[in-house]
């Protein structure tokens, strides 16, 4: 060391005696006036070449062309342009800066040669920059590189600057304190010349990146026939890999390969094809193996998941990511404390009591670093955080739905698909949350263990007090810990309940509107939203009281410390106590943070816990079915003693004593009356039910046709296909066979139509054969077949069975369930059931004379057939007869003929906004409570609490002696009191603050919740058609979600950090105005690159939100077809599926934590750069300068890159998280029905008493674009008498009754009802005095008696008598708990004939003057389609019946048949 000094000295010497020859030799090339001349007359000659140059392209080329502007933004050279520029700029503004300062206040006092050719060198600097920014704003993109001679000028200017550093540094001892700004100039000139030389050499060749290049060279010209889907979207996006998985140490360090889909965003709004694949780090298909394998290893093969397991699991899965986040972690917090360590030092130097010289400039420089080590470990401590919540939900996502896959049907009735679902959107997301919060718990007591080591050597043994201080306000913690526990359980227990009863309503939503039950469902969900909200207000407001204490616990503490030192006689300095503060305002964040991660973790443990016991539910038994290698039997099913059930806790099996033996290539039938086990049976086979004893053995692949008809949503070719691969030959022979090639035809997009969920823009018929399709498509070797001809017309039954039954599976295992007694010679073997055991088996002919059973159901079928005879062989009269008239070809449901414009498919990509989020959607959120009335108390309560903080903390600093050896200006204990009495009046509006503001995001959520809820009840069920449930459920449960928890509290943090950011302003431009210099352009800066990066964040976040529906939607249908699914093995590429659409919906959210970070970073940057010149004009200026005040501002300036980057980055978050609000108030414009009640027109109570429904030229098309799916109807039903509507599948059958209820509007035409035009009064007048029973029966969660009488009008005499009129009663009274007998989910512990007659038993409860029958025997037997019959002839004889049937014997007794022939009749 003293060997460098004397150097140094020996150096300076030299220099000194030198210096009298004037700049000769050595001398002359370091003096400051030669460095400072050369570098100025280079800049000269960069200017005038500039000049020259912009001069030479006017003449030669014109001003025509494009703008510069838009030359600069096609410039698609490298990805440094915007960079380069950006660099230039900065250099430009900051020379202007340094000549400003050189101008009016460094050389006042006198100019001298020095100063001169100083002030020369910045304004040449100024000018040259500034214009190489414009030349580089104009250049032309057709340019490969940059210019040879301006990559060398940078060369030059990078040798200059390095030279002038090393001399400058040199001189640094010898001259004045304030030629450091020649330090530095120097350095800023050195990092940017470093960076030019960069671009200009290292990347001149760069090309697009693997991310740019399918978004430059998107095909615009393909071919857009068909409309694309979301699902097309996602394979096109799959085109390029995220450039973060091959970017370099630079790349990741500033996130700089987030920079080409940023600037790409800017360009165009972006959609899903536009965003990259993940790396394969972070995707599903290799995280999921990983996660599985490490909770199978701990779990081992019998033992249960528990919550311990799972987190455990979950941790292993990504253990080097989570230390290195760790890792991370420590070094931002040692970097946050270092500033506070410091503060006493630094306020000593400026008191003019610094140790050594120069102490204060590197003071500043040590404070600088720490902020940028800060700054740097933070951005990637928290994208890494977000990256593994990434992982933990795909992963969970993941396994949840495989588990859904296996699910036992008693383990479904326990969870219906809407808990199910919101385990997957819920509690599978707050896993993923929850890596922002793993750390917190240890690192904590880190921070306070360092917070207390600052305390202790500033304050000795008063520290003890801000350590017991600081536990006490943990403690706190614990009984409001427990009540959110509390309240977060009981809250997403309701939640559950609400949503289940919104998934059911959603699916059932036409059979509500015909009934018109739609608002007393409604209010069914409202109740179970008041509990909810209940809860939910507990929860925000015990919130409230949490915030409100930790707010307030930095001050807390320090009046516990300053109080301790004030009795143990510790003097109190300014240095000190800055310190202190500082130290206490660090402390903030984690004791802020506490009740934030205690109520993440209590979340976190309950979603854990509600997997965990999703986990632990019984999956199907493994060992029911025997799997025999193909071709060593002939035997294809064999049923020995076997005896089988849907739920063990069931005192009688379902099914019993069967035995049965199905030989290779057999056709055998199975019959029975309603709930025999037929379909039991079935299911049976599938090994879907609970084996008690006996054995099962099955040899072959195996086919499954439902009764009811699950279709996916997708085209028309991929539910066929079904993962096989397209046989052309094959795929048209089934299409023949199953009678699809006519629908195909008339349908505007052929098999490439997009089915609606549910297959909702379908008919029943078109479903089923669809079903059937698919079936035949596998080329199984088992069929098994339940009553797949009810749904269809009695033609198309005989043509599927003779061209499927007895044709192409002519050579197959066929085992098919059936009512239509005519399938049933053709059999090889017939199976009766009864009670749930094989009652007779045989052949037709064996078994017709051999037992009681058959010959019911046969001589059922004899006596309608014998009734038909009579019929025909009657006089024709005027009322009973067959009218038809020959039609165009049409297309039921919304379907268009090929003569008409076809124009889009039903299910569209869904609706989401592009631009910014506009004004109005902030001001309806912020006025939707009170009329906005409460936020102008929330941010008068907030500014005095910031005033009161700031006046608290400047008395602390002011009253306080600098040292020991000035005497204080108050004494010890006033300086107290008057302290606490600030922290009093910080807590009173503090708490008011907190109260106003959960009142006000409580009650916002609510009114929201409300409105939507009611538009989308009143929504026509047009929207219900093209809208999957999927895409609801997403708005009524995660958008919902966002506005209640999420929403508020950042719109608040936003305008509480623009608060505190103004305070802290204020207190540093009252120590040092000239801040602002600094501060007004590069906030310009911070709020050009927000502006800069929301367009691609905004579109992502919308991205997350159309991606999420996919998801729910997948799982939706898998859950409800999971029987057919497992039937026919395709488990994998079902999970498949899922992963992929989990990846798409990961795949947004990824780059948004990447253009989060990208953001932040830079963002901390700039605050940094403001911090450092603080630092250095307080340095500089000391003598000015009350150094207790100047420590107060460094103080509030530590938090200054925090609270800078807060604003612009809630400015940010809100406007991604305030997507929530726009879709929930998009569902608030959607159309509405008619009105419920016209009281202008009610009709009267009797209404119609009589009956007569009069149709005059009814034309109904689904849709403007649309052809006519009715043409020109005109008929009348007789008042009081039967009519039958028949025709074939697509006819035009139910449109017809869709019309009469007015769910669909008419174009042309009207129909009236006793005199009355039903589009003349409300909808609940129309359709509570209108009976229906639908074609697909429907029973809802609860119990028999609010299935009957949802309405709760009925005495239980009635609905008993209800129940049996319609062959109910016995079965009912069985049930231990009679009327209350629970119900399920779809009524699945129900058979399909039961609930039918359950729907039957409504209408007879009803008793409607006009009642409508679709298809209402369809899933019954002949026996008790009889007893249907004769019931509605006994109790509805004086009423008008209108029967859909495709039997004939369900339309025998009409007094009029209307066929009906492509729309017409």
């Amino acid at each position: 060391m003293h060997l460098f000094d004397s150097t140094k000295l020996g150096l300076f010497s030299s220099l000194s005696n030198s210096s009298s020859l004037m700049y000769s030799g050595a001398s002359f090339l370091l003096n400051p006036i030669f460095l400072r001349g050369f570098s100025g007359s280079l800049h000269l000659v960069l200017l005038l070449a500039l000049v020259v140059s912009y001069a030479w392209k006017k003449l030669m080329r014109g001003d025509g062309g494009e703008g510069s502007g838009e030359r600069f933004r096609n410039n698609k050279r490298f990805l440094c342009s915007k960079q380069t520029l950006l660099c230039c700029l900065g250099v430009s503004v900051f020379n202007l800066f340094l000549c400003l300062l050189s101008y009016f206040y460094w050389y006042k006092n006198g100019w001298s040669d020095d100063k001169l050719v100083n002030l020369f060198d910045s304004v040449l600097r100024t000018f040259s920059w500034g214009a190489l920014s414009v030349y580089l704003y104009t250049l032309n993109s057709g340019e490969k590189r940059f210019s040879f001679l301006l990559r060398v000028w940078w060369v030059f200017y990078f040798s200059i600057s390095c030279y002038c550093l090393v001399v400058d540094f040199l001189f640094y001892h010898k001259h004045e304190s304030s030629e450091v700004r020649y330090l530095v100039s120097d350095i800023v000139s050195v990092f940017t010349a470093l960076f030019l030389c960069y671009v200009g050499f290292l990347r001149h060749e760069t090309k697009d990146s693997l991310l740019e290049q399918p978004f430059m060279n998107v095909d615009i010209s393909s071919d857009t026939s068909n409309t694309p889907t979301l699902e097309s979207n996602k394979s096109r996006g799959g085109d390029a890999v995220t450039t973060y998985a091959n970017a370099g140490p630079f790349s990741i360090l500033t996130f700089y390969w987030m920079n080409s889909l940023i600037a790409f965003g800017n360009k165009k709004t972006l959609d899903l094809e536009d965003v990259p694949q993940l790396d394969s780090l972070d995707s599903v298909f290799r995280g999921f193996p990983a996660f599985r394998n490490k909770l199978e290893s701990h779990n081992g093969a019998s033992s249960r998941a528990t919550p311990f397991k799972l987190a455990k699991a979950l941790f292993l899965s990504a253990w080097k990511e989570i230390l290195w986040t760790a890792l991370l972690a420590i070094i931002y917090t040692s970097a946050s404390y270092v500033g506070p360590y410091l503060i006493d030092a630094f306020v000593q130097c400026l008191d003019g009591r610094g140790e050594y010289k120069n102490q204060g400039y590197i003071l500043a420089s040590t404070f600088f670093v720490a902020k940028l080590v800060e700054c740097i470990s933070q951005r990637h401590w928290f994208f890494r955080l977000q990256q593994i919540g990434f992982r933990h939900r795909a992963v969970t996502t993941t396994m949840i739905y495989n588990k859904g896959l296996t699910l036992s049907n008693q383990s479904k009735q326990g969870q219906t698909s809407g808990e199910i679902i919101n385990i997957m959107t819920v509690d599978a997301d707050r896993i993923g949350e929850f890596s922002w919060y793993m750390h917190d718990p240890w690192l904590i007591l880190l921070q306070v263990g360092l917070a207390l080591l600052i305390l202790y050597q500033n304050l000795g043994l008063a520290s003890v007090a801000a350590f017991v201080a600081t536990i006490v306000v943990m403690l706190i913690n614990y009984p409001l810990g427990r009540l959110q526990e509390t309240f977060q359980d009981k809250l997403m227990d309701s939640k559950d309940k609400r949503m289940r009863a919104t998934t059911e309503i959603l699916r059932n939503m036409r059979i509500l509107k015909l009934q018109g039950w739609e608002m007393k469902f409604l209010s069914k969900i409202l109740e179970l939203r008041d509990v909810e909200t209940g809860w939910l207000k507990k929860y925000v407001y015990n919130s409230a009281m949490v915030m409100s204490v930790f707010w307030l616990a930095p001050t807390l503490v320090a009046v516990a410390t300053f109080g301790a030192c004030m009795l143990i006689g510790i003097p109190l300095e300014s240095g000190k106590i800055l310190s202190a503060l500082a130290t206490f305002r660090v402390l903030q964040m984690p004791i802020y943070s506490l009740p934030d991660t205690l109520s993440m973790t209590v979340q976190t443990k309950v979603s854990l816990d509600r997997i965990a016991s999703f986990l632990c539910l019984d999956d199907l038994q493994t060992d029911v079915l025997e799997m025999q290698p193909i071709g060593t039997s002939d035997t294809a099913i064999e049923i020995a003693d076997g005896n089988f059930s849907w739920d063990l806790s069931s005192p009688s099996a379902t099914l019993k004593d069967v035995n049965v033996r199905v030989l290779h290539g057999m056709r055998v039938a199975v019959c029975g009356t309603v709930g025999s086990g037929k379909s039991s049976l079935l299911s049976c086979v599938l090994g879907e039910l609970h084996k008690i004893s006996g054995t099962l053995k099955l040899c072959g692949t195996k086919a499954y046709v439902a009764q009811s008809a699950w279709i996916q949503s997708g085209k028309i070719e991929e539910n066929i296909l079904f993962g096989k691969e397209m046989d052309r030959e094959r795929y048209e022979r089934i299409l023949e066979a199953c009678s699809l090639k006519k629908d195909l035809e008339i349908m505007s997009f052929g098999d490439q139509t997009v089915i609606g969920e549910r297959g909702i823009n379908l008919s029943g018929g078109q479903k089923q054969r669809i079903q059937i399709a698919r079936a035949l498509y596998q080329d199984a070797d088992i069929y098994l077949f339940d009553d797949p001809f009810s749904a269809v017309d009695a033609h198309t039954g005989s043509h599927l069975f003779k061209e499927v039954l007895l044709g192409l599976l002519s050579s197959k295992t066929v085992i098919y369930v059936t009512h239509q007694v005519e399938f049933l010679p053709a059999a090889d073997l017939i199976l009766v059931m009864k009670d749930g055991k094989i009652a007779q088996a045989g052949k037709y002919d064996d078994i017709l004379c051999s037992g009681s059973d058959f010959m019911e159901l046969v001589g059922a079928h004899e006596t309608a057939l014998s009734v038909l005879d009579s019929k025909q062989k009657g006089p024709a009269s005027d009322t009973d007869g067959i009218v038809q008239k020959q039609g165009k070809n049409d297309y039921e449901n919304g379907k268009s003929d090929k003569v008409a414009e076809p124009k889009a498919q039903i299910i569209q990509e869904e609706e989401r906004e592009t631009g910014s989020v506009g004004f109005p959607i902030y001001w309806n959120y912020i006025t939707t409570a009170y009329g906005g009335g409460l936020v102008p108390f929330i941010l008068l309560a907030q500014i005095l609490f910031q005033v009161l903080q700031i006046s608290s903390n400047y008395w602390m600093a002011w009253a306080a002696p600098v040292s020991k050896d000035v005497k204080p200006v108050v004494s010890g204990s006033t300086l107290i009191i008057v302290y606490v009495l600030f922290a009093i009046g910080s807590s009173i509006c503090i708490l008011a603050r907190a109260t106003l503001h959960a009142t006000a995001g409580y009650k916002t959520a609510t009114l929201l919740f409300n409105k939507m809820h009611l538009c989308i009840f009143r929504a026509p069920m047009s929207f219900f058609d093209a809208t999957p449930s999927g895409r609801i459920i997403n708005r009524v449960s995660t958008d919902q979600s966002a506005v209640e928890n999420r929403i508020p509290y950042l719109i608040g943090a936003l305008a509480f950090s623009v608060i505190q950011l103004l305070g802290i302003i204020a207190v540093m431009s009252q120590v040092a105005w000239q801040v602002f210099i600094v501060f007004i352009p590069v906030i310009a800066a911070c709020i050009w690159y927000q502006r800069y990066y929301i367009s691609s964040a905004r579109e992502l976040s919308r991205l997350v939100g159309v991606c999420k529906a996919p998801v729910i939607q997948h799982f939706a249908e898998t859950i409800s077809g999971a029987t057919t699914i497992r039937s026919f093995d395709q488990q994998s590429r079902f999970q498949e599926t899922n992963m992929k659409v989990t990846d798409a919906y990961s795949r947004p959210k990824f780059h948004i934590a990447g253009a989060r970070e990208w953001l932040c970073f830079r963002l901390d940057m700039f605050s940094s750069v403001t911090f450092a010149f603080s630092l250095a004009f307080l340095v500089s200026f000391r003598s000015n300068i009350d150094p207790a005040i100047a420590g107060l501002a460094v103080t509030y300036g530590l938090n200054l890159n925090m609270l800078q980057a807060s604003v612009i980055w809630n400015l940010c978050d809100c406007e991604n998280k305030i997507i929530s609000v726009e879709r929930i108030i998009q569902y608030m414009s959607i159309p509405s029905e008619p009105p419920l009640l016209v009281e202008a027109n009610r009709p009267g109570r009797s209404w119609p008493s009589h009956g007569e429904v009069d149709i005059n030229n009814l034309q109904v098309r689904y849709a403007p674009q649309l052809p006519l799916v009715l043409r020109g109807i005109t008929c009348t039903f007789p008042g009081g008498k039967k009519t039958g509507i028949v025709g074939r599948t697509g006819s035009g059958k139910s449109t017809l009754i869709q019309t009469l209820f007015r769910i669909v509007k008419p174009a042309a035409g009207q129909i009236m009802i006793d005199g009355l035009d039903i589009s003349s009064i409300g909808l609940h007048d129309l359709r509570s005095r209108l009976s229906i029973i639908p074609q697909d029966p429907t029973m809802f969660e609860g119990t028999i008696r609010s299935n009957l009488d949802p309405l709760e009008e009925h005495t239980d005499e009635l609905i008993w008598e209800a129940l049996d009129k319609c062959q109910l009663g016995d079965e009912v009274r069985k049930k231990e708990r009679k009327l209350d007998s629970t119900v399920n989910e779809n009524g699945e512990n129900w058979s399909m004939g039961q609930r039918q007659l359950v729907c039957l038993g409504r209408v007879l409860l009803k008793k409607s003057k006009v009642l409508v029958l679709d298809e209402a025997t369809a899933s019954v037997d002949t026996s008790t389609d009889n007893l249907i019959q004769q019931t509605l002839r006994q109790h509805f004889s004086d009423c008008t019946v209108i029967t859909i049937a495709h039997r004939i014997t369900s339309v025998l007794d009409s007094d009029m048949v209307l066929l009906l022939s492509h729309g017409a009749y």
